[in-house]
């Protein structure tokens, strides 16, 4: 008997229903992929940071925890406290100034007709481009002639350079998007250009001025390169901390990750207190 139409449809309506599934199912397990190759080195990094010496090399899940690697970290030698509050300074003074000036310079390319802003524009962007390595060393030279090796504050000018031109090319990708009649409706209500940009024009950036400041955070607290070469002792930051934990025997692993996970502590902190403004900021900026 031939199918009726009625039973030749249900067929296909059910062969797509299996191929949906199917789909969905390879979806998950890929996902489940990518996170399991995202997450394992952070699993052993935490596991590491609570085994006892004799474990360190064991891949079993199940161990006597301890905290004697951080109560090793946090005490003579290596007092990782010190690098800890070096980290911070350098990381604070560098946002507090670069995202200010960033927002300044990002408003005044976006809304003021400024010669030669185009040129200008692409110099800011290509800074990005250049390999910090090559710079490295011209840098050692200056900073040693000005005393200013094994400072922070010779590390916070690096990072504020290095992490300005990225917010201005950010921060100024969002004001563009924000319409000029909001701030000429403003304008006729008696408010200044000050007040315009403090009351009504951040408030609508916010998104994108969070996004340029947690990247911003996020590459100076990570930054190595330019620590490793222009201090020595007094300016040490977190990330060159990490290479004073090896002995006669080689890296302690346990306490290299005691201290990684010292690191990777406020990262994951503030992404937890900013996760739903950065998600609509990177959103945001997608969609542009």
């Amino acid at each position: 008997m031939m199918d009726t139409p009625i039973k030749i449809e249900k067929q296909k309506e059910l062969k797509n229903s299996f191929s949906g599934k199917g789909h969905v199912v390879l979806e998950i397990i890929g996902v489940l992929l990518i996170l399991l190759f995202l997450f394992i080195p952070i699993l052993w990094i935490v596991l590491t940071a609570f085994k006892p010496h004799q474990d360190v090399y064991s891949l079993s899940i199940f161990f006597q925890p301890t905290l004697d690697n951080f109560k090793a970290i946090f005490s003579s030698p290596y007092n990782i406290e010190k690098y800890f509050a070096n980290s911070v300074i350098v990381v604070v003074v560098t946002l507090l100034i670069s995202i200010p000036i960033s927002i300044s310079a990002a408003y005044c390319l976006s809304r003021f007709r400024i010669p030669g802003k185009q040129p200008l524009i692409f110099a800011i962007l290509a800074t990005q481009f250049v390999p910090l390595v090559v710079v490295a060393i011209p840098f050692f030279v200056m900073f040693r002639n000005w005393g200013l090796l094994d400072t922070t504050l010779g590390l916070i000018i690096i990072n504020v350079g290095h992490t300005i031109p990225f917010a201005i090319w950010l921060i100024k990708g969002f004001i563009d998007s924000i319409p000029t009649d909001i701030e000429e409706a403003a304008a006729i209500d008696g408010c200044n250009r000050l007040r315009i940009i403090w009351h009504v024009l951040m408030p609508l950036a916010k998104p994108g001025i969070l996004t340029a400041t947690v990247f911003c955070f996020v590459v100076v607290w990570n930054e190595f390169m330019f620590s490793l070469i222009l201090t020595n002792q007094e300016a040490v930051t977190l990330p060159v901390a990490l290479t004073f934990f090896s002995g006669e025997k080689g890296v302690i692993w346990n306490q290299t990750a005691a201290a990684g996970c010292i690191i990777v502590l406020p990262t994951i902190l503030l992404m937890l207190l900013v996760r739903k403004q950065f998600v609509q900021g990177i959103m945001s900026g997608g969609i542009k």
